[in-house]
């Protein structure tokens, strides 16, 4: 089975002028990705807008961006959605597709009930063998998939991480005292990835790599090999970054930032999302000359 560790970058989905998906320009920024030494790739996730992504969009760039890694790292696929029969379609497609693993996140709008999230996951890794790793992000969804719940998941075979972003150090620490020692938990923020690996995480999946691939690459390292020092050097040395990257809703701020770096072509995120405001715009562009980017 594949090992989840590291740092997996949240790859944004860039679109053309008229609004399709820029396949050219997803192929150079999953090479600037694995260039940079990024351990994973992870398309079609909240960062990639696939919430407004049709079905044979989500499809295109999963198999687009499998096809583009060429098993040169992890490809874990986003799958989940508040409907446990389409989340059961789109993580067939990804096994299908070739993804490594799916990401699922906890269904949104929906509000089930802890009982309704484990019979949720319990349906989909019943139906599609793939490995799963759970999505918690209540900012997003309204609902906290709680430790023992995530616990109780774990015992499902294919069930094998977590990518918590709740930013809750006392939650995470739960998950991980619960679950069995191989089940992987993933920092979901940017922010606490560090810590995560401090008290027994395995990486992250993160949207400041979109802009900064090498450095939030080796702060994983570091914490992974048990070196804090440079760890936590790292850490701060991206901080400004991290916190530039939600001057917005994401994505907002990484495609703008990768537009100003000449990544991308256009940075208009897909509506109801929309552009940035000038004043955010001129924030984010002096983070981005103070790591070097601009």
């Amino acid at each position: 089975m594949t090992t989840f560790s590291g740092a997996y970058v949240a790859i944004i989905t860039p679109f053309t002028d008229d609004g399709a998906v820029n396949v050219q320009e997803l192929t150079e920024l999953i090479e600037f990705q694995i260039d940079g030494g990024t351990h994973g790739i992870v398309p079609c996730g909240t960062t990639g807008e696939s919430a407004t992504m049709s079905h044979e969009e989500h499809h295109l760039v999963v198999e687009h961006t499998i096809k583009t890694v060429a098993k040169r790292v992890p490809v874990v696929a986003g799958s989940g959605s508040n409907s446990t029969s389409e989340s059961i379609e789109l993580t067939r497609h990804a096994k299908t597709a070739g993804a490594d693993g799916a990401l699922m996140i906890t269904p949104y709008y929906n509000k089930p009930s802890q009982e309704g999230l484990y019979q949720h996951f319990k349906k989909v890794a019943e139906a599609v063998d793939i490995p799963i790793i759970l999505y918690n992000v209540p900012s997003r969804t309204s609902i906290n998939m709680l430790p023992e719940t995530v616990a109780r998941c774990a015992q499902i075979p294919n069930i094998v991480g977590i990518k918590e972003a709740t930013a809750d150090l006392n939650q995470i620490s739960e998950v991980i005292r619960l679950c069995p020692d191989d089940f992987m938990v993933l920092s979901g923020d940017d922010f606490t990835s560090m810590a995560t690996v401090a008290i027994g995480g395995k990486g992250l999946i993160s949207v400041t790599s979109n802009v900064a691939p090498a450095p939030m690459a080796k702060m994983m390292e570091a914490a992974l090999a048990g070196d804090f020092t440079r760890a936590r050097e790292l850490h701060y040395q991206l901080f400004p970054l991290m916190k530039a990257m939600f001057y917005d809703t994401n994505p907002v701020p990484a495609k703008t930032a990768l537009a100003m770096m000449g990544k991308i072509s256009a940075a208009s995120p897909r509506l109801p999302l929309w552009t940035m405001s000038e004043a955010n715009r001129e924030r984010l562009a002096v983070a981005l000359k103070d790591a070097g980017l601009i």
